[in-house]
């Protein structure tokens, strides 16, 4: 379990980057496993935020509750070594089987 969380919030961390007109940050919850990746900027002189990840961690599976990237991170993840099988695109319908 350390393995992937550790993977798992490197590849996030990837997507907060700086942007030409703001930047993202990524955030994490007190035990590490819910991150966010939230960018702050402007277009056009209008101040925008938004949220373009968020990524849980329950036992051995990966839940990605949000992901608006042009580079979608369950690609990223399974690059990373992340087996397809352990992350749920909850955007897309998904669910966690039950145990």
């Amino acid at each position: 379990m350390d393995d992937l969380k550790a993977t798992t919030k490197q590849v996030i961390a990837t997507y907060a980057q700086d942007a030409i007109n703001g930047y993202s940050q990524m955030t994490a919850n007190a035990n590490d496993t819910l991150w966010t990746v939230i960018a702050v900027g402007s277009v056009r002189g209008v101040p925008v935020v938004e949220t373009g990840l968020v990524v849980r961690m329950v036992g051995e599976s990966i839940i990605i509750e949000r992901d608006i990237n042009d580079k979608p991170l369950v690609d990223a993840l399974q690059a990373a070594g992340v087996p397809r099988e352990q992350i749920i695109l909850a955007y897309a319908g998904e669910v966690l089987a039950a145990s």
